[in-house]
């Protein structure tokens, strides 16, 4: 429970509409206790950090000035969402964020009716709350609706074509309040002309000096002189700041005004809440504000896990095991050097998925797109156009954006384009919009394409090689965090196309296994005396090794970190169904819903994909496999 000695204001507070009963000179002070609750609650148990930290003053000017939930608030990128949380219902338990069963780490909308809108993926707020304010009018409902957009979102198309949808709409003009919170960051820092315009607008003080006199000098807006001004305003714009870039596609803009001084930000929002139209408020902010060391650092305390608030972050001595993103990064820059032709990509993921170190060392051949999955797709099938050996390093969950540029842009065209596509599977405490649940299912699909998953470490350095040297589009689909530990080789070398290994010589049952599964697997098959493959390639997959083993075996067991259906397994299934072959075949896999968050360990054994998990499945399904014969291990 909270602390009512420590938070006086804050431990009154469990839903906004408590919020709104403080008078606004006591705002601050709300604010600063927010502040520093969130900094103990998220030290206790991790989780993300420097953005909540830079939204307190916003978050409460929000709750305070509009009627939430009744009134619609959409947060873009939902790691800002933390303080949101907060003051809506979840005070007392947001030190359970992305724990099995605790406070989920995004928006969602079945866990609060504050929750007006489910955001994982950035940059949507303005195409929901668009729809909202659309759906609101035209039901005749005069209840308001504002979009949060921030931490990098602004620059990802999507977020433009809502401001475009919006901006040209006319009678009635949508009513609705988009505020940019600009904090010059995402995870890393912004990039992108879109970028430097904002930080130009940012430093014109001049311009809204400007105009906050002239407003106070001219008085009434219908006054003769008032509207004479206002036709000329733009054209003052312009020579200040390229604010008028929001103007022109509809929008009136304000600010830019500091998004930590919450008296100002109350002053612009209450004038703005208001009035009719697309309205953007433009606001300035930090992110890590209140917290020395996550200013200092922006980057490292994006996202923490469980931290002494005196102390801050501190590394762990030793050596520690290498994760799969690490082995990318190592390779990347091993291959750079042995192949000048190759490039590197990244939709705005330079620390999460392994770039930082090529990003310094070939900083020529480095290339963040912001926030634009479609953008890099395509960029790397005009650069394979021209003999360039681009990667593209992406989340698997992210790569859905681009999913029709893989298609039409790389597959149908069959440019060489190797994707490293990291946090495939069960992904964990982020929840459903982080998971990679899908990929095997979405790319086996897809002619022309190589698919692999890794079993190992090694094994997964060899396979980003293989799909490097292999001319055409291939994709490398890797799980977060370490492998099983196997020792990894430093060479470039590459494998066959389309061949499994047989790593275990059984008996009556043989285990297809794909990825991360392999380990699990080879574990039960020990244990009941059953054949195991590291099938290695989920397409095109070993036919000759399946034909061989479905006439020596009872069965098949297809496992896979990756949902049941479409996945790996079953192309198992249809090639033995155009062979003609009648085989019993057990499909062990992701199961077809959405998981919520939890740690990668736990959601494996919901799904039935621990050892102890796959060995009674297995013998629930074959009975008479209960004992382990002789067997023989491969290698």
């Amino acid at each position: 429970m909270i602390d009512s000695q420590r938070y006086p204001r804050l431990s009154r507070i469990q839903v906004p509409a408590d919020l709104r009963r403080f008078p606004e000179e006591e705002l601050p002070a709300i604010a600063e206790e927010l502040r520093a609750y969130l900094i103990e609650q998220v030290a206790l148990v991790g989780g993300h950090f420097g953005a909540g930290l830079g939204v307190i003053e916003l978050t409460v000017a929000l709750h305070w000035l509009y009627e939430t939930p009744v009134d619609r608030l959409v947060w873009d990128v939902g790691h800002q969402c933390y303080p949101h949380k907060i003051l809506t219902g979840r005070r007392d338990e947001i030190h359970t964020v992305k724990q099995k069963d605790g406070v989920a780490p995004f928006p969602k909308r079945d866990e609060s009716d504050y929750d007006t809108f489910g955001v994982g993926h950035s940059s949507t707020s303005i195409s929901a709350a668009l729809g909202m304010a659309l759906a609101l009018q035209h039901a005749g409902d005069e209840r308001k609706v504002v979009a949060v957009i921030g931490d990098g979102a602004m620059t990802a198309g999507m977020a433009f074509e809502a401001l475009a949808h919006a901006g040209g709409l006319e009678d009635p003009e949508p009513n609705m309040l988009v505020i940019l919170n600009d904090n010059q960051m995402s995870i890393s820092e912004n990039v992108g002309g879109v970028t430097k315009m904002l930080g130009r607008l940012t430093s014109s003080r001049t311009l809204n000096a400007i105009r906050e006199g002239g407003k106070k000098l001219l008085g009434d807006k219908r006054k003769p002189a008032a509207k004479f001004v206002r036709r000329w305003e733009e054209h003052w714009k312009g020579m200040f700041v390229p604010s008028t870039f929001f103007e022109e596609v509809g929008f009136h803009y304000t600010g830019p005004i500091d998004g930590h001084d919450l008296p100002a930000l109350l002053h612009a929002m209450k004038t703005l809440k208001g009035l009719k139209g697309p309205q953007l408020l433009h606001i300035i902010t930090t992110k890590g504000k209140g917290y020395e060391l996550a200013e200092d650092d922006q980057i490292g305390y994006h996202a923490v896990g469980p931290f002494d608030p005196e102390k801050g972050l501190i590394s762990k001595p030793g050596a520690k095991k290498p994760s799969y993103t690490d082995i990318f990064s190592e390779w990347l820059c091993d291959m750079a050097a042995a192949d000048e032709r190759l490039l590197g990509i990244t939709p705005a993921m330079r620390e999460g998925s392994g770039l930082v170190r090529f990003s310094k060392e070939y900083p020529k051949r480095y290339f963040d797109v912001a926030i634009a999955e479609q953008h890099a797709v395509t960029l790397a099938a005009g650069m394979a156009c021209e003999g360039a050996k681009p990667v593209v390093a992406i989340y698997s969950t992210f790569l859905q954006r681009g999913y029709d540029q893989l298609v039409h842009d790389v597959a149908i065209q069959n440019l060489d384009v190797l994707f490293a596509i990291d946090r495939g599977g069960v992904v964990g405490p982020d929840g459903a919009t982080h998971a990679g649940n899908l990929d095997l299912s979405y790319l086996r699909c897809v002619p022309n394409m190589v698919v692999m998953a890794p079993a190992d470490e090694d094994e997964c350095r060899k396979m980003l090689s293989t799909g490097h040297r292999y001319e055409g589009p291939a994709a490398v689909r890797y799980p977060r965090g370490t492998g099983p530990g196997v020792a990894i080789q430093p060479t470039l070398d590459t494998l066959p196309i389309g061949k499994a290994e047989l790593r275990r010589n059984g008996s009556r049952i043989a285990l297809l296994a794909f990825g991360a599964i392999v380990p699990a697997a080879e574990q039960v098959a020990a244990e009941l005396g059953l054949t195991v493959v590291n099938m290695r390639f989920v397409k095109p997959l070993d036919r000759a090794l399946i034909l061989e083993l479905a006439q020596s075996h009872e069965g098949f067991v297809t496992l896979e970190d990756n949902v049941v259906a479409g996945g790996a397994g079953s192309g198992v299934a249809e090639l033995l169904a155009a062979e003609g072959i009648v085989l019993p075949i057990l499909h062990l896999g992701l199961p077809d819903e959405f998981q919520h968050h939890a740690s990668r360990e736990q959601l494996l054994a919901e799904a039935g994909l621990d050892a102890a998990s796959i060995r009674a499945s297995i013998l629930r399904r074959w009975p008479q496999v209960t004992a382990a014969p002789v067997q023989t291990a491969i290698g």
